[in-house]
């Protein structure tokens, strides 16, 4: 796994920490899941997200950047200033 690839993903992340996203999780044996948010906080090995249109009554949930990297986790960026990042 390269380690430059992984740092550069979660570098992505933090500028877009506060946007609203979509995620696509893979929960395996071809279920998938959609869902839209807002990053919350990119910590050095997590990044976690509050789902749902209200901070105060969203649910939060938490990703690694491995998920990204190997494609179990996709991340639509909703806003103008970043682009899709996996």
């Amino acid at each position: 796994m390269d380690r430059n690839t992984i740092s550069q993903i979660r570098k992505e992340l933090e500028s877009c920490v506060g946007k609203r996203i979509q995620l696509k999780a893979n929960k395996g044996r071809k279920k998938t899941c959609i869902k839209e948010g807002i990053v919350e906080n990119a910590y050095p090995s997590i990044f976690t997200v509050i789902l749902g249109n209200d901070v105060n009554s969203g649910r939060k949930v938490s990703y690694s950047y491995t998920d990204i990297l190997t494609h179990t986790v996709e991340v639509k960026i909703m806003s103008s200033t970043c682009d899709k990042i996996a």
